[in-house]
């Protein structure tokens, strides 16, 4: 299981499970990393995570750094690197 920043404390990437919150419910719930999209972006702002809370449907959408970043990578979260148009 992963705490989204926290460190892993399981390998098997297929049981791999992330600790996350809503910020509407405030409801506490742990995610496969199948139920969180991650974009990476050419800067922070345009760098997050994603996923619909379990326990009342709210979409939410959180910043992601560095860290957070290598830990949903390594963790088997699907990536979507953004670009920019010209």
């Amino acid at each position: 299981m992963f705490a989204i920043s926290g460190t892993p404390t399981a390998v098997a990437s297929e049981s791999v499970r992330f600790k996350a919150a809503c910020p509407d419910c405030r409801e506490r719930f742990e995610l496969t990393a199948g139920a969180i999209r991650l974009a990476v972006g050419a800067s922070r702002r345009t760098t997050f995570y994603s996923f619909t809370c379990p326990e009342c449907g709210s979409a939410v959408r959180k910043p992601a750094g560095e860290r957070i970043v290598e830990l949903l990578t390594h963790g088997g979260v699907r990536t979507l690197r953004l670009h920019r148009s010209l």
